[in-house]
């Protein structure tokens, strides 16, 4: 398996199916996820630069910000 950490370039990734939000803009500014293998985690990238630096969270980690984000933790950093 492959070592991982934040900051690492996406191109030393192995191929991921990176997927963004259905409520991104057709401009590219949004951020793309993808599974790493074996459940290892996510990764986080700039769709705008995809060769870019990916950020690594846990399984754990991921869960924590997505069930807030869908109870409205951070509903106060948007307009």
């Amino acid at each position: 398996m492959i070592q991982t950490y934040n900051g690492m370039s996406t191109g030393e990734l192995p191929a991921l199916a990176w997927q963004k939000s259905r409520r991104s803009n057709p401009s590219g500014n949004c951020v793309e996820m993808a599974q790493l293998p074996g459940g290892a985690g996510i990764a986080v990238r700039n769709s705008r630069d995809p060769d870019g630096p990916a950020l690594i969270y846990t399984m754990d980690e991921i869960t924590a910000f997505i069930l807030g984000a869908q109870d409205g933790d951070f509903d106060n950093l948007i307009r």
